[in-house]
């Protein structure tokens, strides 16, 4: 008996010779109908009773096209609309979780969702199949049944507000513009050397000290200061509130607290928390780009602070995983003090790398008592990885490999294919643009993220399963503003979305570079400050 996966992907590749809609993520299964149905003003959104939040945020988008508000009813207690969009779950069985069944007839559009995050994801199908404008308040959209779920679970991006903040209505703005690329994973760096961004009521001293430095690196000259104070943090009031947002969006906030590393902001906030038994101990907010020394002493006192910590995170975010960072965490402290050296002795250690292991792992025995899974960059197992740990793969294949042999889950997210700081276009052809267009190094166009297989470190049918997804990374030194920001992540993150969400066999990057030119118009419309697509080499 054949999968529905092998029946769809035959199906659409059938119909591959007419002209496909500009839809991105591409569908599994896409069958041009006869006729059109004709969208207003007048469309109404009919709906299950369960499907009241996500008919709300359709009627919302809906509304910026017609500037009016659709009517929403509950199905339940509504005959039909003359003119509607119909909200409902799917009885089929075997649409496998977030999967939907998107029917556009002449008489209406009908939405079927495995659950709500499918019926959500299906209305942002109908948001693109609409166009970004209306022309004199109407639109036909033709026909078409389409039939579609994800490839991967974990569809992510990764934004660092530590070096550069971004106040809530841009990470709001953020959250929409992944919604409609139907990500639904949002890994929030919240901790830096250079900033703390998280309140913690415990520790009032990480806002009040740590979220603020005294200077950084202006644009165009790196090893130099702009004099300028600067800082910024979040209130767990407005955390719980993009929290809720983006689980209205489906979309799960996964919260990154730095450790061991990285913690030069927490440590100046609280000194006691460092190596403090080292020659030259002065801790300070860092002011300059990179790699800093200062890493948390494996004292218990920093172990109750790091507890006290995660349990006022565990309360703001329900995500079920907890991200603890781990990586670039430099060991010369751990080597100069002596207290360090004391506990590798006591517990019977070989070196600092697996002082890390040891220290991650008593963060991840913890994070299990609170019934959370602890995450972290490939970093975390150089000394011997927890066994319920997932890893983050940010480097290269073998960390993937050596993790996914001892059964361990993985997220791909590696340097060469995610990460979107680095330059689009050659750096020559941004920079002639202004020193504004300044970014971090590399070059990672727009064909080599879309190029990126997940799974190709998978030896067998076992290991492709322990691969829960990818994301991008946009690690934010040159990103001074959400412009910049925008600018650096779209379009790629369509090619990403795609690569995470669409079945191999249908992946076609001229089909993509065809599709997108539609997507476009949608980023014009929604004033998305994105960069363009460039054939320079």
């Amino acid at each position: 008996m054949k999968t529905i996966a092998s029946l769809l992907i035959a199906g659409s590749l059938a119909t591959s010779a007419a002209e496909p809609p500009a839809l991105i993520p591409q569908p599994v299964s896409v069958q041009p109908g006869e006729g059109s149905f004709k969208f207003s003003a007048g469309t109404g959104i009919r709906h299950d009773r369960a499907l009241e939040s996500e008919a709300k945020l359709l009627a919302s988008d809906l509304a910026k096209l017609t500037d009016s508000q659709p009517k929403t009813v509950v199905k339940e207690l509504t005959n039909a609309l003359p003119s509607e969009i119909l909200l409902d779950f799917s009885e089929k069985t075997d649409l496998p979780p977030s999967g939907y069944e998107l029917k556009v007839q002449p008489n209406g559009v009908v939405i079927r969702g495995k659950d709500a995050a499918g019926v959500f994801l299906g209305t942002r199908t109908l948001l693109q199949l609409l166009p970004a404008k209306l022309a004199e308040g109407s639109a036909a959209i033709p026909a078409v049944t389409i039939t579609d779920y994800p490839r991967f679970a974990w569809r992510g991006m990764m934004l660092d507000v530590g070096r550069h903040f971004h106040p809530v209505p841009d990470i709001k703005r953020f959250i929409d513009w992944m919604a409609f690329h139907k990500l639904n994973s949002f890994h929030w760096h919240l901790t830096e050397d250079q900033g703390w961004r998280i309140e913690i009521k415990k520790y009032p001293k990480l806002t009040e000290v740590g979220a603020f430095r005294e200077s950084s690196p202006p644009y165009g000259n790196r090893n130099s200061d702009d004099g300028v104070r600067y800082g910024g943090f979040y209130t767990q009031e407005q955390l719980k509130d993009v929290v809720a947002y983006a689980a209205a969006r489906h979309i799960t906030v996964v919260p990154e607290i730095e450790m061991p590393g990285h913690a030069a902001a927490a440590i100046a906030a609280y000194p006691e928390l460092g190596n403090t038994d080292i020659p030259g101990y002065s801790p300070k907010v860092m002011t300059r780009w990179g790699v800093h020394p200062y890493i948390f002493s494996p004292k218990e006192e920093t172990f109750t602070f790091l507890e006290d910590v995660l349990s006022e995170v565990c309360d703001l975010f329900p995500s079920k995983y907890i991200h603890i960072g781990g990586d670039e965490a430099p060991k010369d402290q751990w080597k100069q003090s002596k207290f360090a050296q004391e506990v590798i002795k006591r517990e019977g250690l070989k070196n600092e790398e697996e002082l890390q292991s040891w220290f991650i792992r008593r963060i991840g025995r913890f994070l299990e008592s609170k019934n959370r899974n602890l995450i972290g960059w490939d970093e975390i197992q150089e000394g011997g990885l927890p066994k319920t740990a997932t890893m983050m793969v940010w480097r290269d294949a073998k960390w993937a490999k050596h993790a996914l042999s001892l059964g361990n889950n993985v997220v791909m997210a590696t340097t060469s294919h995610t990460y979107l700081d680095y330059y689009q276009n050659p750096a020559a052809t941004e920079l002639a643009k202004g020193v504004e267009y300044e970014a971090i190094g590399g070059h990672l166009p727009l064909e080599k993220v879309y190029s990126y297989n997940p799974t190709f470190v998978a030896e067998n049918p076992q290991q492709e399963k322990q691969i829960l997804g990818t994301q991008a990374q946009l690690w934010s030194e040159y990103f001074k503003d959400m412009k910049k920001v925008e600018y650096h992540a779209f379009p790629r993150i369509a090619a990403l979305a795609e690569v995470a969400w669409t079945p191999l066999a249908l992946k076609n990057f001229d089909g993509f570079s065809k599709r997108l030119e539609g997507i476009m118009q949608h980023y014009e419309a929604g004033n998305l400050h994105y960069c363009k697509p460039s054939t320079e080499k």
